[in-house]
């Protein structure tokens, strides 16, 4: 468990801010970094120390990294190379398969360790400690960083091998794109048939069409709430890696390229930090 062990945490964003809240509720002993300090100030106010990532890297155990895409992780443990020997740095990111891989084999030679661990859940996932994370690494690291990460984990599994964790993330995010475009298609649909969406909502949601997607989006869609969420720009640089990957091992995604292209329109016209439910406005408009 977190309590006593010293754990950095690198990026405090919609996730990962509520995620490392998390690890100092359960007695961890916390630094934390964000490239916009502001982000970092509740979280000192609560008791985790402030560092550059030089200096938290000395001073922990285990580090936490929650930021944007590939190349952003590199930063990270570039920024961090000097740590100790043996330190585990476990990446929250949602980054490439094969980028995940070679953080692994670039991070052994250093003599540090590496676990891939996407998640997925949401903002509110994040915020009630409720995430699913997937865990891809050696066997024996990815046993320590389950027991890391149960402060804010409803769901949490050794999928693999290094690289295992991105690829079980994408398989998600390709599910999502299909349950994201059948809620707004409906919605969409119902809509201009004039009918009652909050009843749509409910009689529909509440039947075979129900999904986590159903439950947590379509309140958003009665009330145009726009807000992240989970952001367009942030759907589509995951996306952008299930393109890759998928022409990697020759798989069919159409689904999702649909979706990624519908999302372009809002991207397009300025929204990318709007939620993926606002894929529903694309459609009434198309």
């Amino acid at each position: 468990m977190t309590g006593g062990k010293k754990l950095g945490f690198v990026g405090l964003g919609v996730m990962g801010g509520p995620m490392a809240g998390h690890l100092l509720e359960h007695g961890a002993e916390l630094t934390v970094y964000n490239r916009t300090r502001a982000k970092a100030e509740a979280l000192v106010a609560r008791g985790a120390r402030y560092a550059e990532m030089a200096e938290l890297a000395t001073r922990c155990e285990v580090i936490l990294t929650c930021v944007g895409r590939t190349e952003d992780v590199w930063e990270c443990l570039e920024a961090m190379k000097d740590a100790p020997s043996g330190t585990l740095f476990i990446d929250h990111s949602t980054i490439s398969p094969g980028g995940a891989q070679d953080m692994h084999s670039e991070l052994a030679k250093r003599g540090h360790r590496f676990v891939d661990a996407p998640i997925t859940g949401g903002s509110m996932g994040a915020q009630k400690g409720q995430l699913t994370i997937f865990l891809g690494g050696d066997p024996a690291d990815v046993e320590e960083a389950i027991e890391v990460v149960k402060p804010y984990s409803k769901r949490s599994g050794a999928v693999g091998g290094p690289g295992a964790g991105q690829k079980f993330k994408l398989t998600n995010q390709i599910a999502i794109a299909g349950a994201l475009l059948g809620l707004c298609e409906c919605m969409s649909f119902a809509k201009k048939s004039g009918l009652d969406l909050e009843q749509v909502k409910d009689l529909i949601g509440g039947g075979a069409a129900g999904s986590w997607t159903f439950d947590n989006y379509a309140p958003r869609i009665l009330t145009e709430d726009w807000t992240p969420g989970f952001s367009i720009r942030n759907q589509r640089k995951d996306f952008g890696y299930c393109r890759e990957a998928a022409s990697e091992i020759g798989a069919a995604i159409p689904g999702t390229m649909l979706v990624d292209s519908l999302l372009k329109l809002l991207d397009e016209e300025g929204h990318a930090d709007w939620t993926t439910a606002a894929l529903y406005k694309a459609l009434l408009e198309l």
